[in-house]
């Protein structure tokens, strides 16, 4: 599973939140293809400022692991 992630504030490294949809419910992604995707979707100016490296890195794509329950 994927999730999103933006830093709202390009000063302050801890300042990340996780991307939610409309409902407030975490935007998930079973493909990382599909997280960046929708990434791009969303904030489309930061991803092409990002790769064209006119910018801070400000979004990412975060692997998420479930734990295993035993």
């Amino acid at each position: 599973m994927f999730k999103l992630q933006v830093q709202e504030d390009e000063n302050d490294p801890q300042a990340w939140h996780d991307v939610k949809a409309a409902d407030g419910k975490l935007l998930t992604f079973e493909k990382e293809t599909e997280a960046r995707a929708k990434l791009e979707q969303l904030y489309p100016l930061l991803v092409k400022m990002e790769r064209y490296a006119a910018g801070p890195k400000r979004t990412r794509v975060v692997s998420m692991y479930a734990e295993n329950e035993e």
